[in-house]
């Protein structure tokens, strides 16, 4: 049973055992009968905002998920010019700036660097670290010669 009717009988019950308003038993019973009434009401109402809210957080949802997926389309990980491993995004900048292109190995984000970024580590190795994760991040450059070599 619902609170409003739970209170709606409690009026009823009381009403019907008709004790009117002279005691002061009859004063009390029918002042906490009022105030239960008005606490019933306004935790329907309450009840009913709730509900509204919480659909229009779903839509919210919606269209938050359906930006994101607009969004994730422009700017996918992959990129979208092309499949092949010489992808532009690899090479040559605005600025004239060579961009390297990796998947850290820890955190799995893809980063690009800029060549000049690329320091030599304490055993002259090209290094860099992951900005997502701080990772320490080693370049074979002499690998990605290799690889270039093949494909011609």
């Amino acid at each position: 049973m619902a609170i409003l009717e739970s209170v709606a009988y409690l009026r009823g019950l009381a009403d019907g055992l008709d004790i009117g308003e002279e005691t002061k038993e009859a004063k009390l019973l029918s002042a906490i009968i009022d105030v239960l009434d008005d606490i019933a009401q306004e935790l329907e109402e309450t009840s009913d905002t709730v509900e509204e809210l919480n659909e229009y957080i779903e839509e919210i949802d919606e269209d938050l998920g359906e930006l994101e997926e607009a969004v994730c389309d422009l700017y996918d990980e992959d990129c979208c010019c092309c499949d092949d491993d010489d992808c532009c995004c690899d090479e040559d900048f605005e600025d004239g700036e060579e961009m390297y292109r990796f998947d850290c190995p820890k955190c799995g984000e893809t980063v690009y660097i800029d060549a000049e970024d690329i320091e030599l580590n304490d055993d002259g190795v090209p290094a860099s670290s992951c900005p997502f994760c701080g990772e320490p991040i080693e370049f074979d450059f002499e690998e990605e010669d290799e690889e270039s070599a093949e494909e011609e």
